[in-house]
């Protein structure tokens, strides 16, 4: 296995620096300004916010560690969403396939709603069939609202635990940050999210979600509330959610309605792809359980057009609860086998 840990400050500092511009560009234009559409082609819409964390990408990986050794950058906005670096080498040369996103969470990000997270996940270079499975390396840093002062990082190398740290934006200290997933035996009194942010089934969704919480609510009474959601429009943030004990239960199955919204006649939607998973790995090495809505282990191609509904779990006692509630509820819609 190839030491894949010397990438680990280079990958953090081109992530300080994207925050940073990030920043700085919502600082200096309003909101409506950040939020102009300026690619609306293939895949997701592009933003002007995004353009400002595009460019250092490249820029950065070009730049800072192509030199030393090829890499294919995987990433939205990119010709063909990959590009192999130094530019004119071979993608077969390249020892690691990075895949990234800039900003997760860019809608919430630019009309200063909720923060936006750098993603990147670093894997051995296995060609097209390199899968979230082979990521060694994975770095997630927070973009703070202009208002926030504090700014989280987090990064795992596979098999070696996760480690956090929380900025100061004020005084330029950082300090060691302790994650913990919540040890709640379920999702009673806590937050449990089936995510429906965007249009399309949501009545679906939305009644998928009403099954479990009710089902796993033992004893409700008349005038309680005894399970929250929280749709945080970011994969990033959701699965920052989990790792620090806020959230309990998420699942994201957009891509599971496809068929049914073809029979509605309309359109599917954004889902989630791969490079908004890329920092997995984290929350993995944290102990937070990742599935499939079969209940497999997560995993997918490391492609920026590949739908992917994934399944959270803060742990296994939360999971025993909750995944055959899931199921059920998924079989009586016909979203499962």
């Amino acid at each position: 296995m190839m030491d894949v840990t010397h990438l680990l400050e280079p990958i953090r500092s081109i992530h300080v620096r994207i925050r940073d511009a990030v920043v700085a560009a919502c600082e200096k234009s309003a909101g409506e300004e950040m939020s102009r559409v300026v690619d609306d082609g293939e895949g997701d819409t592009i933003y002007a916010v995004d353009r400002v964390s595009d460019e250092l990408l490249v820029e950065f990986f070009e730049r800072e560690i192509s030199t030393r050794e090829p890499v294919v950058l995987i990433a939205e906005g990119l010709p063909g969403g990959q590009v192999t670096l130094p530019r004119g080498t071979s993608e077969e040369s390249a020892a690691w396939r990075i895949i990234a996103d800039p900003v997760d969470g860019t809608r919430g990000l630019m009309y200063q709603k909720r923060s936006g997270w750098i993603l990147t996940g670093v894997a051995p270079n296995h060609g097209p069939e390199t899968r979230l499975s082979d990521i060694e390396l994975a770095v997630q840093t927070e973009i703070p609202l202009v208002k926030q002062h504090l700014s989280d990082t987090l990064w795992a190398v596979r098999g070696s635990g996760a480690s956090a740290e929380r900025w100061n934006r004020l005084t330029g200290q950082a300090q060691p940050l302790p994650l913990h997933p919540s040890t709640a035996s379920g999702i009673e009194h806590g937050f449990a999210t089936i995510a429906r942010f965007f249009s399309g089934a949501r009545d679906i969704l939305a009644a998928i979600d009403d099954e479990i919480s009710i089902a796993a609510v033992r004893a409700p009474q008349a005038g309680k509330a005894y399970c929250f959601e929280d749709q945080y429009i970011s994969t990033g943030g959701q699965l920052y959610e989990l790792m620090c004990g806020h959230d309990r239960f998420i699942a994201d199955l957009r891509p599971l309605l496809h068929s049914v919204l073809r029979d509605r006649g309309q359109v599917t939607g954004l889902c989630c792809h791969p490079y908004d998973l890329s920092a997995e790995l984290i929350a993995r090495e944290l102990g937070v359980i990742l599935t499939d809505e079969n209940g497999n282990a997560l995993d997918a191609d490391l492609r920026i057009d590949a739908d992917v509904a994934w399944v959270g779990y803060a742990n296994g006692r939360i999971r025993e609860g909750v995944e055959p509630l899931l199921k059920q509820a998924l079989r009586r819609w016909g979203l499962l086998p």
